[in-house]
């Protein structure tokens, strides 16, 4: 475990390592702090942003949504390799992850597959967001590349980490696919990162992805809870992972990635329902979004997870 950086430490160490970087307003001190603690930290975490454009990806990750406040990160590392800070402290980015996998992290040894969301990721770790689409065809350059590698080796060399030390959020948290795309092969970056700290290269190989598994109990419970009437929402794993899916399918926008499953994640189900060929009882009235087995199904083929009853 090691103490965060103060903000001109922190710059001061991506500067050593050769990072173009950008500040902007008042980054030092923009944080989450306020609702709940930064530290120790244990890694770096790399994320994409399903995003266009680096001018308005920097104030999302800056401002973040009305859902999700910002900072979303501690900087965003554009296509031309320029890291942009917009944050210090606690920030949105890494949510709830599997608690075997930070062992993993800080052990600095190969993480496993991630199937459990209970431990708290903006508390321990570094975040930095990546200009992607996250389509898994928007490619990732060769500047964008080196200034992760640069970004992860300066934090490691820093806090004398290796480059098991570094993740990316797929690794995390159940459902994220996060980052991806032509370029981006995250055991070429380790090695690279390795070879900057004067070390090996991590020799034991990323696990073979498995399969999630999300209950059709639990999704319907979720989607069928009324928080006016019975409280606070319902939060789920597998909802994250149904969420993901429904964003890849351009149904449910990112900022809405929280678990809970309520108006938004229910139009979206609906929208993929509608796809699947499924309306309402009603002529004209569109389908419910209560999930149902046939029509989760067929999301789960495409993106990767089973359904159980």
């Amino acid at each position: 475990m090691a103490t965060p950086l103060s903000a001109s430490a922190f710059l001061a160490a991506l500067r050593a390592e050769g990072v173009r970087v950008q500040e902007h307003g008042s980054w030092r001190t923009h944080n989450r702090n306020a609702k709940g603690p930064w530290g120790g930290v244990h890694g770096v975490m790399i994320h994409h942003t399903v995003t266009r454009g680096t001018a308005d990806t920097v104030a999302i990750v800056r401002d973040g949504y009305s859902t999700l406040p910002g900072p979303l990160c501690h900087g965003m590392i554009a296509k031309d390799g320029v890291v942009h800070l917009v944050g210090y402290g606690r920030a949105n980015h890494a949510g709830l992850g599997d608690p075997d996998v930070l062992a993993a992290v800080i052990a600095e040894r190969r993480p496993p597959t991630d199937d459990k969301a209970t431990v708290d990721g903006n508390r321990v770790f570094y975040g930095f967001e990546c200009e992607n689409l996250g389509d898994g065809k928007d490619p990732w350059p060769e500047a964008q590349i080196e200034a992760i590698e640069r970004v992860v080796a300066a934090l490691c060399r820093v806090h004398g980490w290796g480059a098991r030390s570094a993740l990316r959020h797929l690794d995390w948290q159940p459902g994220k696919v996060d980052p991806r795309g032509p370029g981006m092969d995250w055991d070429s970056v380790l090695a690279a990162v390795a070879k900057r700290l004067g070390g090996k290269p991590p020799t034991t190989p990323l696990p073979s992805p498995t399969r999630p598994k999300v209950s059709l109990r639990e999704l319907v419970e979720a989607a069928e809870h009324d928080p006016s009437a019975k409280g606070a929402p319902v939060t789920y794993s597998g909802t994250r992972i149904v969420e993901a899916a429904l964003v890849d399918e351009g149904l449910l926008a990112k900022r809405y990635l929280d678990g809970h499953y309520g108006t938004a994640t229910k139009d979206a189900m609906s929208g993929w329902q509608e796809r699947c060929g499924y309306h309402g009882r009603k002529p004209g009235q569109p389908a419910d979004g209560i999930p149902g087995k046939t029509t989760l199904t067929k999301l789960g083929k495409k993106h990767g997870f089973d359904v159980k009853d």
